[in-house]
Order: structure tokens, then C-alpha cells, then sequence
């Protein structure tokens, strides 16, 4: 078998297979023979039919399976004759193919960059210096009263924190559009779930009342029919209701864990230990991200795009999951939510594995399985029925896996930073638990 491997550019490969006339032959004959052994011809006895009958009969379908078989064969004792290791599937183009001459096809594929670390001596990497205060502790303990806190029918305008119900028509130029109608629709005024102007209309309005409310969506609005357009809401206002919190009693104790005898006081330890463990959580993938970004950074790299365009479904999957779009359909989700969206997150994605791989293989990091365990109780240990959580855990070996390849990460990030004395930036933790959203560099 000859094999020769040329370079078009980048990652890209074109290897060029040759196999000796006499190899396929072999191959078509052992499925010719596989075939006569099986074949009913009519006015022959099954497996009697003459050599001639079965070459003329199944002759075509014989070679072309035998063809596929000798490529399937031949591709990976090629790649390792020529001592190149793909990137994803290869394109298999035929280029000569005849009886009694050697069959000879073209396997086009990308392989892996070559990569050589750069010296990450110099990482520069900030770590929050975070105080949980009374405050923060005061904000937890109302949003666990919040949760479960009851509603009452009031008569008064709605403002800002009331629940309220409603049906709605939506029309531009006076024409109803698709998904501008809804009823029975419940929301909190200032949840930021509804557009702003839409919610600003309702507020200081009774139950009750009918009444139309100029919307302008903005110009990136994800409906490209309505982008920059103003238009008319004919809203009916058919409840107002005004939040209840409960108070802090045996009731609420309980329903937290904690012991009555504790009171509130032990209400605010919890909460403060679930917040010390927000921080912890938070700083470390701070440390994280920018330890991962700076490895990127000092490192760049060509990434396969055969690679690339298998991370995207993974990141549209994932994204379709954050918003609720689970049961959408695959081919309406990548409608919905292009390709583009997801590239250049994909090729990031990609060169990160990629890196993350080779410090692996150039620091012989070892997965620490004690640190798996320790990560397997932590997820757990926020369920009220942690051994369920780990036996569904080790049930499933997708999800094992994606633990592990956690832990490993971290290691990884471990060993970057190692040595490395991180400046401290103070923050508040409401800053830390939600940073700014960067904003858009000017063009």
C-alpha cells in the first residue's frame, strides 16, 4: 500500500491512498464467495448458481462493498503509516477504480496542532477579597421568606412587587403579529420578565381596568419584525395581588432545618455558612477563568474546524436548556439559534481542550480520584437526600465523566497558579456573585 500525505494549508491534510490491484481483488472475490454460498438464483439450488451467474448477478454490489471494506480497512493503517493523527471524520473521495488496476481514493481531513507551551511564569491573577456582612445576610434571609410568601387580592393600583393577571393583545399599524397575545398571564411587576415600557403601562392601573400601552422594542430585539418598532398593548388588568411575607416563627425554622430553640439567630448562622460557601464557590472560578484566560491568551493556536463545528450543538444544547427551550425540536433550535452565535465561543472552547490537554500531558497531571469524591460530595450535600444524589451520580457514566473531567480542570488550574501570589481586590459579594456585564468595545 502507498500512502502519501499532502498539506494544502493550515490543519487541512490530503492523504492519498494506493492499494495493490491483487488486495482488492481478494476482497471481491471473498464477497463474491460469501455471496454464492448464500444466493437463490432461479434454476439453481441455493449455493449452486455457476461462478459466471453470481459475477453477473451480483458482480457491482460485490465490488462496491468490498471497495467500502478496504477503505474502512485501509484508512487507519494508512494514518499510522504516515504517522498523522486526524481531527475528526475524514472526506473520502474515490479516484481510481477499476478491475484489475489498483483502487486508489483521497482522505481529506485536518489533524491536531502542534503545540508548545508558552512559559506561564508570569501569570497575573486577582482574587476577590469578599466580607459577608449583615447585609448580605439580611438579603438571604428575605429572599428565603420570599419564596414563600403568600398573596392578597388588593383593589389599589398595581406597582412595583405586586403579582399581577392579565390578558394582552399586541399590534403594530394596527395588525395583531405572532406572539404578541397572551391571557391568564401572571407575572411581578419589576421582574424585568416583560418588556420595560409594557410594565411601566401596568403599574398604577386597578383590577379591572382595560387600557393600551405604547411598547417601543429596541432595536436588537430577537424578532426582527419588530426591531425598532413602536406598538399598541390592549391590556385587561384581572388581578392585582400584594405580597405576603411569612415571619420567622417555629413554621419557617423548620421548613430551613433549623431548630426552634436556634431562632432566628441560628436562621442567620445557616445562611451564613451557605453564603461562605457562595464565596468559596465564586472566588475559585474567578481564579479559574482568569488562569484559563491567560493560558489562551499566551498560547494561540489553530483549532481544527471539524472539532469546532462538533462543540457547537453542545453549546446550543446547553443554551437551548437555560432557556427552557428543551423540547424544542434540533433543526427549530438551530433556527432559532444559528451557528454563528456559538463560533466563536466553539473555537474558544476548543483551543482551551486543547491546551488543557497538553499542560496535562507536559506537567503528567494525574486525576486525584480522592478530589472526585470530595466534588461528589459537595453537589450532593445540597440535596436533602445526598446517597441519592451520589448513587444517581455513579448510575450514570456520562455524568461520572463530565465530574471527573471537572476535577482534572481543576488540577490543571491548580498547577497554573501554583507558586503565583494573587493581588486581592476587594469586593462586596453581591459584586461577586453578580459581576457587570462587560460593556460592548466601541467599534
Amino acid at each position: 500500500m502507498e500512502v502519501q500525505v499532502d498539506s494544502p494549508g493550515g490543519l487541512r491534510r490530503q492523504m492519498r491512498v494506493r492499494v495493490p490491484a491483487d488486495q482488492v481483488a481478494k476482497a471481491v472475490d471473498e464477497r463474491l464467495n460469501n455471496v454464492a454460498r448464500r444466493a437463490k438464483l432461479p434454476g439453481f439450488r441455493p449455493g449452486k448458481a455457476p461462478r459466471k451467474v453470481i459475477e453477473q448477478q451480483y458482480g457491482a454490489s460485490a465490488r462496491m462493498e468490498a471497495i467500502s471494506d478496504i477503505v474502512q480497512q485501509t484508512y487507519p493503517e494508512a494514518l499510522g503509516q504516515a504517522g498523522v493523527n486526524p481531527a475528526g471524520q475524514p472526506q473520502i473521495e474515490i479516484q481510481a477504480e477499476k478491475a484489475g488496476e489498483p483502487f486508489e481514493y483521497v482522505a481529506n481531513f485536518e489533524v491536531y496542532p502542534e503545540i508548545t507551551l508558552s512559559a506561564l511564569d508570569a501569570l497575573q491573577i486577582e482574587k476577590p477579597a469578599v466580607e459577608i456582612t449583615d447585609a448580605d445576610i439580611d438579603r438571604l434571609v428575605t429572599n428565603l421568606r420570599k419564596a414563600r410568601r403568600t398573596f392578597d387580592a388588593v383593589e389599589r393600583p398595581a406597582r412595583e412587587g405586586d403579582t399581577v393577571k392579565l390578558d394582552f393583545l399586541g399590534k403594530v399599524d394596527g395588525e395583531a403579529f405572532p406572539g404578541g397575545e397572551g391571557k391568564d398571564i401572571e407575572f411581578e411587576l419589576g421582574e424585568g420578565r416583560f418588556l420595560p415600557d409594557l410594565e411601566k403601562g401596568i403599574a398604577g392601573h386597578a383590577a379591572g381596568e382595560s387600557f393600551t400601552v405604547d411598547v417601543n422594542f429596541p432595536e436588537d430585539y430577537r424578532a426582527e419584525n419588530l426591531r425598532g418598532k413602536t406598538a399598541q398593548f390592549e391590556v385587561t388588568l384581572k388581578e392585582v395581588r400584594e405580597p405576603k411575607l411569612p415571619d420567622v416563627d417555629a413554621e419557617f425554622l423548620q421548613a430551613h432545618q433549623v431548630d426552634e430553640a436556634a431562632g432566628e439567630a441560628g436562621l442567620r448562622d445557616k445562611c451564613k455558612q451557605a453564603l461562605e460557601k457562595e464565596r468559596e464557590k465564586a472566588v475559585r472560578n474567578r481564579l479559574k477563568n482568569q488562569a484559563l484566560e491567560q493560558l489562551l491568551k499566551a498560547n494561540p493556536i489553530d483549532v481544527p474546524e471539524a472539532l469546532v463545528q462538533q462543540e457547537i450543538p453542545r453549546m446550543r444544547s446547553d443554551a437551548a436548556a437555560r432557556m427552557n427551550m428543551g423540547n424544542i425540536e434540533p433543526e427549530k433550535a438551530a433556527e432559532l439559534l444559528p451557528d454563528a452565535l456559538f463560533e466563536q465561543g466553539a473555537k474558544q472552547r476548543v483551543a482551551l481542550g486543547l491546551l488543557i490537554g497538553e499542560v496535562i500531558k507536559a506537567r503528567d497531571i494525574k486525576l486525584d480520584n480522592a478530589r472526585v469524591e470530595t466534588a461528589l460530595d459537595g453537589i450532593s450535600g445540597d440535596y436533602e437526600q445526598p446517597d441519592q444524589v451520589k448513587a444517581y451520580y455513579r448510575s450514570r457514566p456520562e455524568m461520572m465523566q463530565g465530574l471527573r473531567a471537572m476535577v482534572l480542570e481543576d488540577q490543571v488550574v491548580d498547577s497554573l497558579v501554583d507558586g503565583v501570589t494573587p493581588i486581592e481586590v476587594p469586593m462586596s459579594l453581591e459584586t461577586l456573585l453578580n459581576p457587570p456585564t462587560p460593556e460592548p468595545a466601541a467599534e
